[in-house]
């Protein structure tokens, strides 16, 4: 529900800042003193055209904030959309914010991070809907009246027992389809695959081998200098001359020098111990240079074929993936996919017979899925048409339109028609209204707007208002048109509503008004010669002063009359009053 907004040089709304709590919120007074300009700021902040001639004359922007409190019913599918986004913050809460600027661009915020209006106003769809003089109507969107009569119906049973089959269904066609696929190009492909498997067989690349023969490569290609090299230093190590005896004789004479010192002094005979060391090290490294050297050979062939290999092996490379590891991964799918082309006509056959056996499941639970929802719709037609009764609109008819789409290619039902079926059924679901005595139904985006269109929406809400996601309900004078004794009834209406929801209502009746849970009076005042709108939450007496202004004057007998009212509409919210169902 929405907890806080913050409107800062907004048309004449200099700075505001309201709280409310949960229940039904009442907005009263004057014509134009901004109470739909509170409106109008919600409905922007939940994705709605933002027009930069609501700026406050003389500032360069105009700001917006909402904080809202996600409930059960919609938390996982908001939070879903701000963990995408990684948008997350408190899983309790969301803020959505929009700044519309003089120039023309306008920034929307979600958590305090700037997003596209497109991700707003889905965010926004989920919290708040606003009914009355404005375009954001849930209720007429097409696409929502099927889960709306689903959630009516409680047909969450049926419905998830056909998915279920729904989604084997899917995944027989998806194997059919890529079976038959592979079937029409199986010549054609079982030939480049052989092809393609019996070159990377007759190769028998081996994942470490490129290494080896890079190294190998190396040392034939730097034969020569690699002999030069080691001859050099086993040279050192072991010829000697009368000019320069060897490494070998020079350090044999150091550790025959240290020995007679050890003999001396023997607190030095460690010395002569590495002296040891170093001997039979440099005889070992002697040792190994020379089997190096009797490895090095000049073999042009070699490193021919060692060349000739490596290139191999990028040509595998470049065709079948960047590695080695790759090139026998493809020759392993190769090899599997050939498996399955092999026995594709086998699999198509069974695949085909579990399709139709699949498609008789489906058209029996669908047609379940389809007659509870034709039931329930009766019901639901029933419920709104007395509540469209009870809101002055004697007459009104409402009816759930059933339609089917034929499809050669869909299920065959129990009639011999052949139909479109989805994950949702095979039911086309709009919802049809006739506001007035006489008149046809038509689809509900057909209506004329206005406080018409808020009664129905009211109707509807209230039959629907446990199956509607939707926490705030905002209702833009849904007075227009009905009378007291009427306001009664669509306060009472409201507030029971409220019980489910949070309900803010801009109203002009006070019996409607009666019923808040709170009141907030909405006014306008002019300050240095400018025009401001100001909010004050009304107690007791600003109440019963501000409904007795709503009949006509502060006197006595409308003071009298508003406790009256005041009076009826406790009485009538009262725990022991049932609601109006």
């Amino acid at each position: 529900m929405l907890t806080e907004l913050h409107i800062t040089n907004f048309a004449i709304i200099d700075q505001l800042e309201l709280r409310f709590p949960a229940g039904l919120v009442i907005f009263t007074g004057e014509t134009g003193a901004g109470k739909s300009i509170i409106l109008d700021a919600i409905e922007a902040l939940v994705g709605a055209r933002a027009e930069t001639t609501s700026i406050r004359e003389g500032a360069e922007r105009a700001s917006l904030e909402a904080v809202f409190k996600l409930n059960e019913l919609n938390r996982t599918g908001i939070t879903d959309l701000l963990v995408a986004e990684d948008l997350l913050d408190d899983p309790d809460y969301v803020t959505l914010g929009r700044e519309i600027r003089r120039e023309g661009r306008t920034v929307a915020r979600v958590n305090g991070r700037a997003v596209n209006v497109g991700l707003l106003r889905e965010i926004g769809g989920q919290l708040v809907d606003i009914h009355g003089q404005s375009e954001h109507l849930s209720l007429l969107n097409v696409k929502k009246h099927l889960s709306l009569l689903d959630r009516f119906a409680v047909t969450s049973d049926l419905l998830q027992d056909y998915q279920s089959s729904y989604r084997t269904w899917q995944g027989i066609r998806r194997e059919l389809d890529q079976l038959r696929k592979l079937e029409r190009d199986a010549d054609r492909r079982m030939e480049l695959l052989s092809f393609q498997i019996q070159e990377i067989e007759a190769a028998k690349p081996l994942v470490s081998e490129e290494q080896e023969l890079k190294e190998e490569r190396n040392r034939l290609a730097n034969a020569e200098n690699l002999a030069e090299y080691g001859r050099t230093a086993l040279s050192l190590l072991d010829e000697a001359s009368p000019e320069m005896p060897g490494i070998s004789d020079l350090v044999g004479q150091v550790s025959q020098a240290l020995h007679g010192l050890t003999r001396i002094d023997s607190s030095q005979a460690n010395l002569a111990e590495q002296a040891d060391s170093l001997s039979v090290l440099v005889s070992e490294l002697s040792r190994d240079l020379q089997t190096y050297l009797d490895q090095i050979e000049y073999n042009p062939r070699r490193l021919e074929a060692v060349e000739e290999r490596l290139e191999l092996l990028r040509t595998l490379q470049r065709k079948y993936g960047g590695s080695i590891e790759a090139v026998l991964t493809y020759a392993h799918k190769g090899r599997e996919e050939l498996e399955q082309i092999t026995h594709a006509t086998e699999r198509i056959e069974e695949l085909t017979g579990q399709e139709q056996q699949i498609r008789l499941t489906l058209a029996e639970k669908v047609q379940r899925l389809s007659a509870q929802r034709k039931q329930s719709a009766s019901t639901l037609s029933t419920a709104v048409e007395k509540e469209l009764m009870d809101l002055s609109m004697q007459g009104a008819r409402f009816e759930v339109n059933f339609g089917l789409l034929p499809d050669p290619h869909g299920l065959e039902l129990e009639t011999g028609e052949t139909v479109r079926f989805d994950e949702t059924g095979i039911d086309q679901v709009e919802f049809l209204i006739a506001p007035n005595p006489g008149e046809g139904l038509k689809p509900m985006v057909k209506i004329a707007s206005g406080g018409e269109t808020a009664r129905l929406m009211l109707a509807l809400k209230r039959v629907l208002a446990q199956a509607d996601e939707v926490p705030t309900l905002i209702f833009d004078e849904i007075d227009q048109g009905i009378g007291g004794r009427i306001g009664f009834v669509v306060g009472e209406k409201l507030w029971h509503l409220a019980r489910d929801h949070q309900v803010l209502c801009v109203t002009h009746l006070p019996q409607l008004a009666a019923f808040g849970d709170q009141h907030l009076r909405v006014s306008k005042q002019v300050q240095n010669g400018r025009t401001l709108t100001l909010v004050e939450a009304l107690a007791t007496e600003g109440r019963r002063k501000e409904l007795a202004q709503m009949l006509g004057a502060i006197s006595e007998s409308h003071l009298t009359t508003a406790d009256e009212t005041l009076r009826t509409a406790q009485e009538r919210t009262r725990p022991s009053n049932p609601p109006l169902l």
